[in-house]
């Protein structure tokens, strides 16, 4: 049963020139399915109806919609119960990207150099940042899949928010941890790397993951801001 969930448009959604979500469920029977499907259409369709431009605002709205939907299906349906997801969402806009998630589904930037933008809301997180465990030590934790925040979790979700520059060159990468518990971010920054396009590059990384145990559902993204310039 595949729980991830991804939609991508680099044509205009709503009043965002762009959108990019990558969700990943979690719940028994269809409810993990379901809560990654309904969360990236409930986005999507929020955003294509509403009048806001301010992109950070109509996200957050987007996102709130989303976890109020999950709350009530998950309500209505004894089967649905305590079902929940992970979510990434990003646009860009000029020069600037602008990403939200809650959960440990991830945003990486390539300038150079690889950086994790988002923040995982995971225990496992929690024990790196006040130095339990290491970062390569978390990869391989047995606790690594049991997460902090969710949507569907509470009536309220806390959504982190992050703004960033992008430059000619730079590759943004979204991802599941079915991504990164498989591969490394010295293996992903290397094929990164390479001169694939955005699709062969996605398709790379699903191999590595795959080749490495491929344990879990991988969800990728890919995205070029500049990749019409420097053609």
């Amino acid at each position: 049963m595949n729980q991830d969930c991804v939609f991508a448009s680099a044509e205009p959604v709503g009043n965002l020139p762009n959108l990019f979500i990558v969700a990943d469920g979690m719940g028994g029977h269809n409810a993990g399915d379901f809560a990654s499907r309904y969360t990236v259409d409930t986005i999507r369709e929020y955003i294509e109806k509403s009048e806001d431009h301010n992109p950070v605002r109509l996200i957050r709205k987007a996102v709130e919609a989303a976890n109020a939907g999950v709350r009530k299906e998950a309500r209505e349906n004894v089967q649905m119960a305590g079902m929940g997801t992970t979510v990434v969402v990003t646009t860009v806009i000029g020069n600037f990207a602008y990403t939200a998630n809650v959960g440990d589904s991830r945003l990486y930037l390539y300038d150079g150099a690889l950086q994790q933008v988002t923040t995982d809301h995971s225990l496992v997180e929690e024990m790196v940042r006040m130095g339990e465990i290491t970062r390569e030590q978390a990869r391989m934790h047995p606790d690594k899949n049991i997460i902090t925040r969710a949507i569907g979790a509470a009536d309220t979700v806390d959504i982190d928010f992050f703004d960033y520059k992008t430059a000619p060159g730079s590759t943004l990468l979204m991802c599941s941890d079915g991504l990164f518990n498989m591969v490394s971010e010295g293996q992903i920054a290397g094929l990164i790397e390479k001169p694939y396009t955005c699709e062969e590059l996605a398709r790379h990384l699903i191999f590595a993951a795959n080749d490495n145990g491929g344990k879990d559902n991988i969800a990728v993204i890919v995205i070029r801001p500049y990749a019409d310039e420097e053609e």
